[in-house]
């Protein structure tokens, strides 16, 4: 499994890690089993959020008893607590659900109505208090991330978490140049889209499926792979099966050519930069 920094002074961590949300409406038991096979399989990247209702629990039961120091786990704070003592009883509260000490990274889930300096300096106290060890946004355009790096300072904020997946490429236009240059990871959420997942039938996706033939892959690896080529960018695809978690976990390693690369570009173009960030 490759591993990629998470901003600045985190930990390398999976490239490919586990999304959560939606996790805790499926079968549990099978929900556990997926988690912990996509541990055992290298995908040491947990992400849940205080919204995910009960994944965090799920979370809680399927790590039992790993070993804390190889886990990453990411959680989110909901802009509506994102108050400075709303955002340390959110924090207290998921570490409480997920039955453990800290967190690796923390995040405002999207921009609300409280000012960005309560949310930062509460997030501050947190790692002062060792309750969580790096901080994050999700859903930030470029306007937003500029905000808070002005708030914050350089080198505050570890990551971005946005919507990417092959038919939505709009933060190639410019939040992944700004994250690069500000040295933020970009964690990409709902990576295979929003059941919407390319079918070999398509054009697009009858491409998808030759690249993957060729390196003996699954279309979702292939697509992984694509969307983890640039170096700042992280996934977090969710599984509700072990099945599931072993295929995901496997587009770890792999490596597409720059033809694979061009022929998966033409065949999902980017398009234009939309006027707002899309998200879900």
């Amino acid at each position: 499994m490759r591993t990629r920094t998470f901003g600045t002074g985190n930990p390398a961590t999976s490239v490919v890690g586990q999304g959560t949300w939606y996790l805790d409406r499926g079968d549990r038991k099978a929900a556990i089993a997926a988690l912990q096979c996509g541990v055992e399989a290298g995908m040491t990247h947990i992400d849940t959020a205080e919204m995910y209702g009960d994944a965090e629990p799920v979370i809680a039961d399927a790590i039992a008893g790993m070993a804390r120091e190889k886990l990453f786990l990411v959680s989110k704070v909901l802009p509506g607590n994102a108050s400075l003592r709303g955002t340390i009883t959110a924090c207290e509260r998921s570490l409480k659900r997920l039955n453990t000490e800290y967190l690796d990274c923390y995040l405002l889930h999207w921009r609300g109505s409280i000012p960005f300096g309560e949310t930062v300096e509460a997030f501050e106290r947190l790692i002062t208090a060792g309750k969580i060890r790096s901080w994050g946004v999700s859903n930030f355009d470029t306007d937003d991330l500029g905000e808070m790096l002005a708030v914050a300072g350089k080198g505050r904020i570890a990551c971005n978490q946005v919507l990417y997946h092959l038919q939505e490429r709009a933060i190639e236009h410019a939040v992944i140049p700004w994250c690069e240059k500000n040295g933020v990871a970009v964690v990409a959420y709902s990576p295979f889209g929003h059941n919407d997942f390319p079918s070999p039938r398509d054009k697009g996706g009858g491409v998808l499926q030759q690249v993957a033939d060729a390196h003996k892959a699954t279309t979702r690896q292939v697509a992984l792979a694509f969307l983890t080529r640039a170096p700042s960018v992280l996934a977090i695809p969710k599984a509700s099966s072990s099945a599931h978690a072993a295929d995901n976990a496997a587009a770890g390693d792999l490596k597409l050519s720059e033809a694979d690369i061009a022929a998966l570009d033409a065949a999902f173009p980017r398009g234009p930069k939309p006027r707002s960030l899309p998200m879900l």
